[in-house]
């Protein structure tokens, strides 16, 4: 017999970004593990070829378009969220866009709060309603943040993308010790080089995989699956005691 908490039947879940990537990642595992789940994209095309391929477990999903930058939207997103799912139990702040490469002494004003539009101001409008439904509902909850290895390693080119994850980092932390009266839990996980359509550009580049990949320990790119069962845990009954953590799921890059 599987391990009883980790059974999410009637658990309901929230996912932005959760048409790919990362984010298709822990949906898979919630789905299947009995979770109803709600993902919110941009795209409608890429949120329905996930939601076909979420159907397949069984439990209710739900797919919406939502741009996580834009307040009012992620107000009346969450509401339609709620209203179809009953209530949110997990909400996994996961949608996210990168930067262009510019150079930081030629970055834009614009271009660096396009990237703090999304992924930052994306996760503070998403906890907020995630909160204040957790709080008013009494259930308490599960927030989590995607951060990502940059928030601890330089990434030249790419600063508003790795202040805007070490943000969250400091961000979860303060969540978690002001709510957890409420029963409210929050954590974040920082992926390493994980195969996404956000590095794309590195994947098969024989020149970053002779540099990068050689110092991931087991050798390999992490894969969106690799996150399905840390999603499990993290909104499951197992999880009831562990907040405040950052996790970092990178294949031992940052140990060796």
């Amino acid at each position: 017999m599987a391990f009883a908490p980790f059974d999410l039947t009637g658990k309901k879940a929230l996912i932005t970004g959760g048409n790919s990537g990362i984010g298709l990642g822990f949906a898979e595992g919630l789905a299947q593990s009995g979770a109803d789940v709600a993902i919110w994209g941009t795209n409608p095309e890429k949120n329905e070829k996930a939601k076909a391929h979420l159907d397949q477990f069984g439990t209710n999903i739900v797919a919406m378009v939502c741009d996580v930058g834009d307040k009012e939207a992620v107000v009346d997103s969450f509401a339609k969220t709620v209203d179809q799912l009953g209530q949110v139990d997990s909400c996994f702040a996961n949608a996210g866009i990168g930067g262009r490469g510019t150079p930081f002494k030629d970055m834009t004003p614009e271009e660096w709060h396009e990237v703090f539009r999304v992924n930052m101001d994306g996760v503070f409008y998403t906890f907020q309603e995630a909160i204040k439904h957790m709080i008013d509902g009494g259930h308490g909850g599960s927030l989590v943040a995607t951060s990502s290895a940059s928030a601890v390693f330089g990434a030249p080119k790419n600063e508003h993308y790795s202040s805007i994850k070490a943000g969250l980092n400091s961000m979860i932390r303060g969540l978690a010790v002001e709510y957890a009266r409420y029963g409210i839990r929050a954590n974040s996980i920082v992926p390493g080089w994980i195969e996404t359509a956000m590095t794309a550009k590195a994947v098969g580049n024989a020149v970053f995989e002779e540099k990068v990949l050689k110092r991931v320990p087991v050798r390999r790119w992490g894969q969106p699956k690799d996150f399905s069962g840390l999603a499990v845990y993290l909104a499951s009954d197992a999880s009831t005691y562990h907040t405040g953590d950052v996790l970092m799921i990178d294949g031992g890059f940052a140990a060796f």
